[in-house]
């Protein structure tokens, strides 16, 4: 039997926003945009990962059990300056820790996103097969 998750699953308090943000940010794509459970629900994908929204806005402030969601890219800094041509404000620099480089950024909603960059001539090749997300790309 084989397992994979699919999606992390999101509320919206203006899907249509939340949609933008993630498409001008990281070119995702609208795979579905349909009503079910009585509301608006749209599946967006991002590289070979997939997030799916309710229209509907979070029902608390805080993010429950959810601490963030990992984007990776093979080019950290182009992706921040990228996100900053279109007014994204950044808090805090890049941190570098050997083999990551990331820096965590706020998505509308309040969802945390830490975007991040596997550095490959830092680990074996072995590690990177394992970790990284972009070689199924």
């Amino acid at each position: 039997m084989k397992t994979s998750l699919h999606h992390a699953h999101l509320f919206a308090s203006n899907l249509d926003e939340s949609i933008k943000f993630y498409r001008d940010m990281f070119g995702a794509k609208v795979l579905f945009d349909l009503k079910m459970a009585g509301a608006r629900n749209v599946m967006i994908s991002i590289g070979s990962s997939k997030i799916n929204f309710y229209d509907q806005p979070p029902k608390d402030q805080g993010r429950g059990a959810i601490h963030h969601l990992g984007i990776e890219t093979d080019d950290l800094k182009a992706l921040v300056v990228h996100m900053e041509k279109r007014g994204f404000q950044f808090i805090n620099e890049i941190k570098n820790f050997g083999p990551l480089n990331y820096v965590m950024a706020a998505a509308p909603d309040n969802v945390l996103l830490e975007l991040f960059e596997v550095v490959k001539d830092k680990i074996s090749e072995d590690q990177y097969q394992l970790i990284s997300s972009l070689n199924f790309l």
